[in-house]
Formats: structure tokens, C-alpha cells, sequence
């Protein structure tokens, strides 16, 4: 196993036994438009759903906080650093220092695509480096960002084979599942994981 992938394992060992929260942070988007998930056909069928209009894109950014299994994610129309930056402003307010409570230090999992290392996401995560720690993924290393297993579970599951009015309906809709997944996920959080002697 290579230098990074022993990171995240040993980051994930601590969040595990409670010693740090473990964020792993990435976008995605959803259309409109139906997203085929599970389908079959004959061989050589055209596997298309009629939709009216123009397909209109709605972007997810989010955290998965590993050890509590718990998606929060912020949807735009757009994807660029401000929309980053609002997502930091959402994990100040669940994960960072207040007065009154115990803060674990907190680690956030981030590829180091554009909207990451853009010069204003670069100031704002340098303004929470007391308490937000990045740990950096290479570009392209979906493999290593748990984050993606959940978008896949929302398109395939909870999107997939509807036609939405508009980007509000979606919009709607992509909350509705993020809140069905984690009411789902938090009733199995002990499946899959060590439990010590």
C-alpha cells in the first residue's frame, strides 16, 4: 500500500477510537434529466428515458464524517471556491471551537482539485488551520475518498430513473436522500467495524 493510502488508515484508526473527526470532503452533480442506474435490455436497445427540456445540473459538495457515517452536504448551481467556501462555513459551525465544547481536533480529506486550491479556498482554510487540519489526496484518487461510495449510493438509489421539474424539485429531492441515507447509515454504524475486546 502506498504512503497516502497508510494515511488515511491510520486516520481512520484514530477517528474509530474517537480521537479526532475524520471529514472526507468532494463534489459531485446530478441533472435533471434520469440517470440510469440497475437497468437491463436487450442486447443493442436504446436505454433512453424522454425528458422534456434542457437538463439543468445541480453540483453536491459535501463532508462524510467517517467515524458518526453522516453525509452533510450544501447544493448550488454552480461549483467554484465560494460554493467551497460556504461548505467550510457549515463545518465551523458542527465542528469547530465553541465555547462550551470539547473539540477533537478535526481532519478533512481533500483532492487537490481547483476549487480546493483556488487562492480564495486557500485563505479560508488557512483562517480554520487552528482547528481544520488537510490532509491531501492527489487529483484523481477517487479510491482513497470514502465520499464517493456515498454520491454513487445517492445517484443509484435515490435519484436514479426520475425526471425532475427544475433544479428546486431536485434540489428537494438530493436533501431528501442525503437525510434518508443518513437515517439508513446511522441505524447500521456498528456493521463493518472493530469493536475492541
Amino acid at each position: 500500500m502506498d504512503r497516502i493510502g497508510l494515511r488515511c488508515r491510520l486516520l481512520k484508526a484514530q477517528a474509530e477510537a474517537g480521537d479526532i473527526v475524520l471529514l472526507f470532503g468532494d463534489e459531485s452533480e446530478t441533472l435533471t434529466h434520469p440517470y440510469l442506474a440497475h437497468v437491463w435490455a436487450r442486447r443493442g436497445a436504446d436505454l433512453r428515458i424522454p425528458a422534456p427540456g434542457q437538463a439543468t445540473k445541480v453540483a453536491l459538495l459535501g463532508v462524510l464524517d467517517w467515524a458518526a457515517r453522516e453525509l452533510v452536504v450544501q447544493t448550488s448551481r454552480t461549483k467554484r471556491s465560494t460554493d467551497f467556501i460556504a461548505l467550510l462555513e457549515t463545518l465551523d459551525r458542527r465542528y469547530g471551537p465553541e465555547p462550551g465544547r470539547c473539540a477533537k481536533p478535526v481532519r478533512l480529506v481533500l483532492d487537490n482539485g481547483p476549487i480546493h486550491t483556488s487562492k480564495a479556498s486557500t485563505a479560508a482554510l488557512a483562517q480554520r488551520a487552528h482547528w481544520l487540519k488537510v490532509e491531501w489526496l492527489p487529483k484523481y484518487a477517487p479510491e482513497l475518498n470514502d465520499i464517493e461510495e456515498r454520491w454513487r449510493d445517492v445517484k443509484r438509489h435515490y435519484l436514479a430513473h426520475q425526471t425532475f421539474t427544475g433544479p428546486e424539485d431536485l434540489d428537494q429531492a438530493i436533501h431528501e436522500a442525503i437525510m434518508k441515507l443518513n437515517h439508513e447509515r446511522s441505524r447500521h454504524s456498528l456493521v463493518n467495524r472493530r469493536i475492541p475486546a
